[in-house]
């Protein structure tokens, strides 16, 4: 068995760029992968439009997509009493109509939100992984154990990687080891804009990270694109990544 996952996140609905969206959806319905998995920061300011806007493109895709909130998909500052008391409601009601599970029985694919409404730090932007979370996460993968490749979809790097923007991710690298631990093959994350794939010590055991960057305007170092991830049940192997760029992306690198 063969499995083809294109990893995508950061579309910013609101800050899109709607060339490289139009690209990827072309990519998805010429190659087919099995699945499209996308970690998170689908609107800009977590608004109803923007959300609508994201939900008509993700239901056009022609396989499952599966998805995951970032800080950015719940109500923005000015809309601080929604966002304490119903911070994921547009965003559920956008999964609802987009999200498809992996339809894959060798594929194991567990979510580990990192995204809080408020944190006890200025910056509300970064990453938190709460221990409900986690142990929710671990019941999943122990739940999982006939799946060859097991994979944990969250929107912040658990431990930061040599990129411009950091996750700054509380409780990540405790979060890490304890998936290391399950027998997690990779984690995948979005968030800093900027591909990477990596194997990071954790707990003593080596666990690989893997991060999309992004669709939007809202580049970093690299142009718009997104990972393809290529994986053989039986055959031992590790995941094949291969960082797909937009070919006619942006020549300059546009501020965060």
């Amino acid at each position: 068995m063969s499995v083809t996952l294109f990893h995508v996140s950061d579309l910013h609905f609101g800050a899109a760029d709607h060339a490289a969206l139009d690209w990827f959806a072309a990519e998805v319905a010429r190659e087919r992968p099995d699945a499209v998995i996308c970690t998170g920061d689908l609107t800009m300011r977590g608004t109803q439009r923007e959300f609508d806007a994201a939900a008509d493109y993700l239901a056009a895709l022609p396989v499952p997509v599966s998805i995951e909130p970032g800080n950015h998909d719940m109500p923005y500052y000015w809309e601080m009493l929604t966002r304490l008391r119903m911070p994921f409601a547009r965003f559920a009601a956008m999964r609802a109509r987009a999200h498809r599970d992996l339809p894959l029985a060798e594929v194991a694919l567990v979510s580990l939100p990192t995204v809080a409404p408020a944190q006890w730090r200025l910056n509300w932007s970064k990453g938190c992984v709460k221990a409900p979370a986690l142990t929710a996460a671990l019941r999943q993968l122990g739940a999982a154990e006939g799946a060859g490749l097991k994979l944990v979809a969250c929107h912040h790097p658990l431990v930061d990687a040599d990129t411009d923007g950091s996750g700054s991710t509380r409780g990540g690298r405790r979060a890490l080891a304890a998936l290391a631990e399950a027998g997690v093959d990779a984690v995948l994350s979005g968030h800093v804009h900027d591909p990477f794939d990596m194997m990071v010590d954790a707990g003593g055991r080596a666990i690989r990270i893997i991060g999309a960057g992004t669709l939007s305007e809202r580049v970093r170092a690299t142009a718009p694109g997104f990972n393809r991830l290529d994986w053989s049940a039986g055959e031992g192997l590790r995941v094949s990544v291969r960082v797909q760029g937009y070919p006619l992306g942006p020549s300059a690198v546009h501020p965060s």
